[in-house]
C-alpha cells in the first residue's frame, strides 16, 4: 500500500545538473523522515541526504547537493549540482518512521550516469 516511486535519472554531463524526486502513497508523509542513498557498482548502499525539519548531507557531496520535500504534494527531491563521475549510482527513495516497531519503505532506484 506504501509506495515511492523516483523519477528524473539519467545522462548528465560531468558539472552539470540534475533533479530527482520521489512521490509518496498510501501513508501520512508529512511525519516521515526522508531520505536518498545511492548504490555505486561494486559499492554498497550509502546515505546522500536525508530531510526532518532540517537536512543533512554525505561529506561527498555537500555543498553540491540540495535535499528538499513538498509535503503538499507528498514529495521530496534532490537537486544534484556539479556533478562527477564518481556521482553515477542507482540512487533510491528512502521513507523512514519510528514508531512500536520501525518501519522503512524503498523505492526501485532511479539511474544517474554522469560521464562525456
Amino acid at each position: 500500500q506504501v509506495q515511492l516511486v523516483e523519477s528524473g535519472g539519467g545522462l548528465v554531463q560531468p558539472g552539470g545538473s540534475l533533479t530527482l524526486s520521489c512521490s509518496v502513497s498510501g501513508t501520512t508523509f508529512s511525519i516521515d523522515i526522508m531520505g536518498w542513498y545511492r548504490q555505486a557498482p561494486g559499492k554498497q548502499r550509502e546515505l546522500v541526504a536525508s530531510i526532518t525539519n532540517g537536512a543533512n548531507y554525505a561529506d561527498s557531496v555537500k555543498g553540491r547537493f540540495t535535499i528538499f520535500r513538498d509535503n503538499t504534494q507528498s514529495t521530496v527531491y534532490l537537486q544534484m549540482n556539479s556533478l562527477k563521475p564518481e556521482d553515477t549510482a542507482v540512487y533510491y527513495c528512502n521513507l523512514f518512521r519510528r514508531g512500536a516497531i520501525d518501519i522503512n519503505y524503498w523505492g526501485k532506484g532511479t539511474l544517474v550516469t554522469v560521464s562525456s
